[in-house]
Protein backbone atom coordinates (compact mmCIF):
# COMPACT_ATOMS: atom_id res chain seq x y z
CA UNK A 1 0.00 0.00 0.00
CA UNK A 2 2.72 2.29 0.28
CA UNK A 3 3.19 2.86 -3.12
CA UNK A 4 0.14 5.17 -2.98
CA UNK A 5 0.82 6.84 -0.54
CA UNK A 6 3.40 9.52 -2.63
CA UNK A 7 1.04 9.98 -5.07
CA UNK A 8 -1.58 10.86 -2.52
CA UNK A 9 1.01 13.53 -0.93
CA UNK A 10 1.25 15.24 -4.37
CA UNK A 11 -2.07 15.76 -4.70
CA UNK A 12 -2.45 17.19 -1.13
CA UNK A 13 0.77 19.51 -2.25
CA UNK A 14 -0.73 20.94 -4.94
CA UNK A 15 -3.83 22.15 -3.55
CA UNK A 16 -1.74 24.17 -1.28
CA UNK A 17 -0.87 25.79 -4.89
CA UNK A 18 -4.44 26.04 -5.50
CA UNK A 19 -5.68 27.63 -3.01
CA UNK A 20 -3.00 29.80 -2.69
CA UNK A 21 -3.72 30.76 -6.59
CA UNK A 22 -7.11 31.31 -7.01
CA UNK A 23 -9.63 34.10 -5.85
CA UNK A 24 -12.67 32.31 -5.48
CA UNK A 25 -13.61 31.18 -1.79
CA UNK A 26 -15.41 28.29 -3.01
CA UNK A 27 -12.58 26.90 -5.04
CA UNK A 28 -10.13 27.34 -2.05
CA UNK A 29 -12.41 25.83 0.64
CA UNK A 30 -13.27 22.87 -2.47
CA UNK A 31 -9.48 22.57 -2.40
CA UNK A 32 -9.17 22.46 1.17
CA UNK A 33 -11.87 20.31 1.87
CA UNK A 34 -10.30 17.64 -1.10
CA UNK A 35 -6.81 18.29 1.26
CA UNK A 36 -8.43 17.15 4.49
CA UNK A 37 -9.99 14.39 2.61
CA UNK A 38 -6.40 13.04 1.80
CA UNK A 39 -5.44 13.74 5.43
CA UNK A 40 -8.21 11.64 6.18
CA UNK A 41 -6.84 8.64 4.21
CA UNK A 42 -3.06 8.69 4.35
CA UNK A 43 -2.52 7.28 7.98
CA UNK A 44 -4.48 3.92 6.16
CA UNK A 45 -1.26 3.68 3.62
CA UNK A 46 1.55 5.40 5.93
CA UNK A 47 0.21 2.64 8.79
CA UNK A 48 -0.94 -0.88 7.28
CA UNK A 49 -1.59 -2.62 10.40
CA UNK A 50 -3.32 0.39 11.73
CA UNK A 51 -6.01 -0.58 14.70
CA UNK A 52 -9.47 0.20 15.46
CA UNK A 53 -8.25 3.56 17.14
CA UNK A 54 -6.89 4.62 14.05
CA UNK A 55 -9.60 3.72 12.37
CA UNK A 56 -11.81 5.73 14.05
CA UNK A 57 -9.50 8.50 13.85
CA UNK A 58 -9.46 8.40 9.83
CA UNK A 59 -13.25 8.27 9.84
CA UNK A 60 -13.54 11.60 12.36
CA UNK A 61 -11.09 13.52 10.40
CA UNK A 62 -12.45 12.81 7.06
CA UNK A 63 -15.70 13.60 8.58
CA UNK A 64 -14.70 16.84 10.13
CA UNK A 65 -12.16 17.85 7.42
CA UNK A 66 -13.71 16.61 4.45
CA UNK A 67 -17.50 17.38 4.79
CA UNK A 68 -18.74 19.02 8.12
CA UNK A 69 -15.68 21.93 8.57
CA UNK A 70 -16.21 23.14 4.34
CA UNK A 71 -19.95 22.76 4.41
CA UNK A 72 -19.83 25.18 7.77
CA UNK A 73 -17.41 27.49 5.99
CA UNK A 74 -20.08 27.68 2.58
CA UNK A 75 -22.80 28.54 4.71
CA UNK A 76 -21.25 31.55 6.05
CA UNK A 77 -19.70 32.46 2.63
CA UNK A 78 -23.80 32.30 1.78
CA UNK A 79 -24.34 34.25 5.02
CA UNK A 80 -21.62 37.12 4.35
CA UNK A 81 -22.46 36.80 0.72
CA UNK A 82 -19.19 36.61 -0.59
CA UNK A 83 -17.45 34.92 -3.58
CA UNK A 84 -13.93 36.67 -4.33
CA UNK A 85 -11.11 38.05 -2.65
CA UNK A 86 -9.95 40.90 -4.18
CA UNK A 87 -7.04 42.88 -3.63
CA UNK A 88 -5.01 40.60 -1.31
CA UNK A 89 -1.92 42.03 0.25
CA UNK A 90 0.24 39.81 -2.04
CA UNK A 91 -1.39 39.23 -5.36
CA UNK A 92 -2.26 35.34 -6.33
CA UNK A 93 1.04 34.72 -9.03
CA UNK A 94 3.28 36.41 -6.18
CA UNK A 95 1.51 34.17 -3.33
CA UNK A 96 2.18 30.91 -5.85
CA UNK A 97 5.53 31.72 -6.08
CA UNK A 98 6.24 32.46 -2.61
CA UNK A 99 4.89 28.71 -1.86
CA UNK A 100 6.96 27.61 -4.64
CA UNK A 101 10.20 28.93 -2.92
CA UNK A 102 8.64 27.40 0.83
CA UNK A 103 7.99 24.02 -0.89
CA UNK A 104 11.63 24.17 -2.45
CA UNK A 105 12.82 25.17 1.20
CA UNK A 106 10.91 22.32 2.96
CA UNK A 107 12.25 19.96 1.04
CA UNK A 108 15.71 21.04 1.86
CA UNK A 109 15.12 21.39 5.31
CA UNK A 110 13.35 18.07 5.78
CA UNK A 111 16.31 16.10 4.89
CA UNK A 112 18.51 17.57 7.98
CA UNK A 113 16.16 16.40 10.80
CA UNK A 114 16.76 13.87 12.92
CA UNK A 115 14.28 11.36 11.63
CA UNK A 116 13.74 7.75 11.78
CA UNK A 117 15.13 5.84 8.62
CA UNK A 118 12.08 4.17 7.75
CA UNK A 119 10.78 8.20 7.60
CA UNK A 120 13.74 10.17 5.89
CA UNK A 121 12.89 9.16 2.19
CA UNK A 122 9.01 9.60 2.62
CA UNK A 123 7.48 13.18 1.37
CA UNK A 124 5.63 13.09 4.47
CA UNK A 125 7.91 16.03 6.14
CA UNK A 126 8.33 17.84 3.04
CA UNK A 127 4.48 18.34 2.62
CA UNK A 128 3.52 18.79 6.43
CA UNK A 129 6.25 22.05 6.30
CA UNK A 130 5.11 23.12 2.98
CA UNK A 131 1.28 23.18 3.79
CA UNK A 132 2.46 24.64 7.15
CA UNK A 133 3.86 27.64 4.94
CA UNK A 134 0.85 27.89 3.12
CA UNK A 135 -1.80 28.35 5.43
CA UNK A 136 0.83 31.35 7.18
CA UNK A 137 0.63 32.69 3.74
CA UNK A 138 -3.27 33.03 3.62
CA UNK A 139 -3.53 33.78 7.02
CA UNK A 140 -1.00 37.09 6.71
CA UNK A 141 -1.94 38.00 2.50
CA UNK A 142 -5.77 37.58 2.56
CA UNK A 143 -7.92 40.53 3.77
CA UNK A 144 -11.25 38.66 3.86
CA UNK A 145 -11.71 36.32 7.30
CA UNK A 146 -13.20 33.95 5.97
CA UNK A 147 -10.10 33.07 3.71
CA UNK A 148 -7.97 33.66 6.98
CA UNK A 149 -9.89 30.87 8.71
CA UNK A 150 -9.28 28.98 5.43
CA UNK A 151 -5.31 29.85 6.29
CA UNK A 152 -5.72 28.78 9.54
CA UNK A 153 -7.25 24.80 8.30
CA UNK A 154 -4.63 24.88 5.72
CA UNK A 155 -1.72 25.45 8.90
CA UNK A 156 -3.80 22.41 10.84
CA UNK A 157 -3.40 20.39 8.05
CA UNK A 158 -0.21 21.21 7.45
CA UNK A 159 0.60 20.29 11.39
CA UNK A 160 -1.91 17.49 11.69
CA UNK A 161 0.52 15.68 8.09
CA UNK A 162 3.40 15.84 10.45
CA UNK A 163 1.81 14.55 13.42
CA UNK A 164 1.04 11.05 11.82
CA UNK A 165 4.65 10.44 11.60
CA UNK A 166 3.92 9.82 15.85
CA UNK A 167 0.07 8.51 15.68
CA UNK A 168 1.34 5.18 17.24
CA UNK A 169 2.70 7.17 20.07
CA UNK A 170 -0.12 9.83 20.53
CA UNK A 171 -2.66 8.77 23.16
CA UNK A 172 -6.31 8.57 20.77
CA UNK A 173 -8.04 11.13 23.24
CA UNK A 174 -5.02 13.52 22.01
CA UNK A 175 -5.37 13.17 18.57
CA UNK A 176 -9.73 13.83 18.60
CA UNK A 177 -8.89 16.69 21.30
CA UNK A 178 -7.47 18.58 18.04
CA UNK A 179 -9.38 17.51 15.61
CA UNK A 180 -12.35 18.82 18.05
CA UNK A 181 -10.71 21.82 19.23
CA UNK A 182 -10.16 22.40 15.32
CA UNK A 183 -14.22 22.00 14.81
CA UNK A 184 -14.65 24.41 17.31
CA UNK A 185 -12.31 27.17 16.53
CA UNK A 186 -13.65 26.97 12.70
CA UNK A 187 -17.02 26.89 14.25
CA UNK A 188 -16.55 30.36 16.53
CA UNK A 189 -14.66 32.02 13.38
CA UNK A 190 -18.49 31.24 11.62
CA UNK A 191 -19.84 33.01 14.00
CA UNK A 192 -17.67 36.16 13.83
CA UNK A 193 -18.11 36.63 10.59
CA UNK A 194 -21.54 36.30 10.38
CA UNK A 195 -22.22 39.16 13.18
CA UNK A 196 -19.36 41.18 11.26
CA UNK A 197 -20.77 40.63 7.83
CA UNK A 198 -24.11 42.36 9.42
CA UNK A 199 -22.14 45.28 11.50
CA UNK A 200 -20.20 46.40 8.49
CA UNK A 201 -20.61 46.57 4.48
CA UNK A 202 -16.85 44.35 4.17
CA UNK A 203 -15.71 42.04 6.27
CA UNK A 204 -12.48 42.62 5.00
CA UNK A 205 -10.07 42.25 8.57
CA UNK A 206 -8.60 46.19 7.80
CA UNK A 207 -11.83 47.50 8.43
CA UNK A 208 -10.91 46.38 12.03
CA UNK A 209 -8.61 49.22 13.03
CA UNK A 210 -11.23 51.49 12.68
CA UNK A 211 -12.61 49.73 15.63
CA UNK A 212 -9.66 51.29 18.29
CA UNK A 213 -10.37 54.62 20.18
Amino acid sequence: MSQFLDPLLIMALALNFVALGVSRIRAVINAIALQGFLLGIIPLFLHPDIDIRGIVLVAVTIALKGFVIPAFLVHAMRGADIQHEVNPVVNFMSSVLLGAIGTGLALAFSYTLPLLEEHTNLLLVPVALSTVWAGFLMLTTRKKAINQVLGYLLLENGIFLFGLLLLDAIPFLVEVGVLLDLFTAVFVMGIIIYHISREFSSIGTENLSELKE
